[in-house]
Parts: structure tokens; sequence; C-alpha cells
């Protein structure tokens, strides 16, 4: 029965996410606070796959389905999705797959679709071999998505679409104000899990298992965080000072702000994001870690609104991406990201730029990241910015990380089994 419900559950989400444009940051704590850790863990997994191999289950299903579904029966498709991701990728046995989701079409009010599952699943498992041999979209990513990387990428693409369709480790940053990274990994070794360091970072650790996270020692004492090796590198390329006044732009969840304070404490940093609902993890995560800064609600784009005229010594601008960097831990990005929403971005990452860089003092610098790919987030964003502002220079990344572009430094997905992103650091004369 429990089975039964969150798979109940994976359709709901699927539907939400596909219908409504959900992301499943808004959507899976919602519905796995209510649910054991062993559901939430099998609920993360059916939403999670479906999404990795969307393309693939999607081409199956227009092959088994004589006319398309309606718009408003996606969660028929979703559950079709699903049944076939079990069957395929979970290897759980196609009778068991079969009837569960047959079923399922009472529970969504959709009896009409009882028929049409049972004999799509049914077709599915006699007609496998050929149905798979006719699927075309092979990295499961939107046209418009693998053609832009691509495009930027020629040779290293791919090795970019394996990488995103890998599973992310489960990577995490100690808190070295309160405990060493080789004590707290001597920690998690005496608790039965196997780690590697980070090499590119001070304070990395991947763990090769994937426990519950709230379940490894020390997490209410705040003793580590969870956060990619890629993300990490941040805070140590801003280089903070003590009691420097540096803002983060963009700062929710708070990742990377509770990461700047770990290396400096007694920095006056005010974390700035445009949601108040967003803002609640910053509080939550600094309360956690045992850490203080300000929490202002604002858009960086009108600092005119917030801004105190005090000005800052350093600048994080985690500016708003397509985000096609991280689709290993946020695969529901290849469903919600849109070709058409890249002008979108690029004109507000290039505003944000504008508007942050008046308040940096002279001799300040200003970090400016994504988790994109894409040259037009990244390198030739900054490229423009330089262009057309006199007081800005480059200060070069020379690191043995990621690859060197014409303007800072960009890390591929899956390089040093990290999350695609990109880094360019400038400074203020």
């Amino acid at each position: 029965m429990a089975d039964k419900n969150v798979r109940l559950q994976a359709v709901r989400v699927l539907s939400s996410l596909v219908r409504d444009g959900k992301s499943f940051s808004d959507l899976l704590p919602v519905v796995q606070q209510d649910l054991e850790a062993r559901d939430a863990a099998l609920l993360q997994e059916l939403t999670f796959g479906v999404c990795r191999n969307y393309g693939k289950l999607d081409g199956i299903v227009s092959q088994l389905l004589k006319k398309p579904l309606r718009n408003k029966d996606t969660d028929v498709r979703m559950l079709i999705w699903l049944a076939l991701y079990e069957m395929e990728f979970m290897r759980t046995p196609d009778y068991a797959v079969t009837s569960s989701y047959v079923d399922l079409t009472k529970k969504i009010k959709k009896p009409w679709a009882r028929a049409l599952v049972n004999a799509s699943l049914r077709q599915f498992v006699r007609d496998k071999p050929n149905l798979m041999e006719q699927v075309t979209n092979l990295h499961s990513l939107p046209v418009w998505m693998e053609r832009s990387i691509a495009k930027d990428w020629p040779e290293q693409a791919a090795d970019i679409f394996a990488a995103l369709n890998e599973r992310a480790p489960l990577t995490l940053r100690v808190n070295q104000l309160q405990v060493d990274r080789d004590t707290y990994r001597s920690t998690l070794q005496e608790a039965g899990l196997t780690t590697e360091t980070c090499e590119q970072v001070k304070s990395g650790l991947r763990v090769l298992e994937s426990p519950p996270v709230m379940s490894l020692p020390g997490f209410d004492a705040g003793q580590f965080s969870v956060q990619d090796q890629s993300a990490q590198l941040a805070a140590e390329l801003l280089d903070p000072k003590p009691q420097e006044r540096i803002l983060d732009a963009c700062a929710a969840p708070g990742g990377k702000s509770c990461h700047l304070l770990e290396l400096q404490p007694t920095l006056d940093l005010v974390c700035l994001d445009e949601s108040e609902q967003r803002l609640q993890r910053v509080r939550q995560n600094l309360q956690r870690l045992k850490l203080n800064a300000g929490v202002l609600a604002g858009d960086a784009a009108a600092p005119d609104d917030w801004w105190d005229q005090q000005l800052f010594d350093a600048i994080l601008l985690d500016a708003p991406c397509s985000a096609l960097g991280a689709m290993r831990r946020h695969p529901d990005i290849r469903l919600l990201r849109r070709g058409t929403d890249i002008k979108a971005l690029t004109e507000l990452q290039l505003d944000l730029l504008w508007a942050l860089w008046p308040l940096l003092k002279r001799g300040g610098r200003l970090l400016y990241a994504t988790c994109s790919v894409l040259k037009q987030e990244n390198e030739q964003r900054v490229a423009k910015f330089l262009a057309e502002t006199d007081n800005a220079t480059e200060v070069p990344i020379n690191a043995d990380w990621g690859v060197a572009t014409s303007c800072g430094r960009q890390i591929l997905p899956g390089q040093h089994q990290a999350d695609g992103f990109y880094y360019a650091l400038l400074r203020k004369s």
C-alpha cells in the first residue's frame, strides 16, 4: 500500500511539474515531509529518474499510443512514464508494475484510462527490444538544449551529455569552524561510510553511499552542509578578509553565504534575495551552522529600494541562469527550461551586473557565477560588461580545475565529479 501511495504522489508531482511548471525544489519537500525515509527516497528515485530519462520514455509512449493524450490528461501520461521507468530502469517485475499502475487510474479519477494503460504496458513487455530501438532521443534532452551545448562545446559535447545523465554524488562541505575535514571524514568512516576528499576545494567530501542527509553525524550541530564541489569554489575565489563588508546578491538558499562566514566569521555579510520565502532557508541554514549575517529581501537589480549607501568590499553575484550545468542534481530542468528563456536570462544577468557595480568600493571585487554551460550566459556576458565598463578589469583565475575561457573559467559537468559551473572575477579601479 505504501508503494502505491508513493507512486500516486509521483504521478501528482510530475503532473504539476509538466502542467504547471513547478520545480522539484518546490514540490518534493512538501510531499516528502509526510513520508517515511524509505518512501521519501523512493519518491525521489521515481521522479528524478523519469526526468533523467524523459526523452526515451516519451519516445516509447508515442509509439504505444495511437493518438496523443490531451493536456488535461497529463497525469495519465505521467502514470505511463513512471510505469515504463520502473520496468526498464528499476527492474521492478513487469506484472507488479502493470497491476499497480492500472489500479492507479482509479485514484487519479480516470477510470477510462484503465484499459489504455493496461494495453500500453502489456505491449511494451511484448515488444520491448523493438520499441527501445526506435527511440531517437538518446540523451533525453530537449532538441534546443542539445544543439546549444553541442554548438558551444563541440569537442566535449559527448562527455557533457553522458555526465548530465549520471547521478550526482552526495558532496558535503565541512564546517571548518567546528571540525576539520580529516576529523569529520574519520567520523563518517566510523559510521560505516566511504568518503573521498574533493581535491579542488579545502572543505569538500564526497560520500560514496547515499544515506539520508539528516541521519549523518553532526547534522543538527552544523558540522557540515550539502554543497557541490563546484559551488564550494565561490567562497574561496572571493577570498574574504576579516571584517570586510560583503554582499551575496542572490543568496538563497544560503550555501555560499554560509561558506563565506565559515572562512571569515567576522564578515559584515548581507544576504539578499528577492523571495522572502526562500530567505527562510537562508535563516535556517545560518541558525543550524551557528553563523550570523544580515538577511534582506530585495531585488538585486533595483538597489535603490534596499541599499543603505554603504559600499561593499566584495560582491558575490550567483546570477539567475538556465542551470544547464546542474541537471545531474536538478533533472527537472530538462522539462522546465525553454530555449526562449535564454534571452531574458542574459538580459537580466547584464542588468544585475550594471545595478550592482556602483555598490562596490574602488579596488573591490565582484565574483560572477552561474551553473550554466552556455557561453552567452557566461564568458560572452562578462566580456560585454567589461567592454562597456571603463573601471572594470578581469582578474585571471589561475587554477587546476575546469577550462580557461576568453573571460573567466568554466567547469564542465562531470569534470572533477562536479556540476557544471562558471566563474569570472572582476576588480573595480
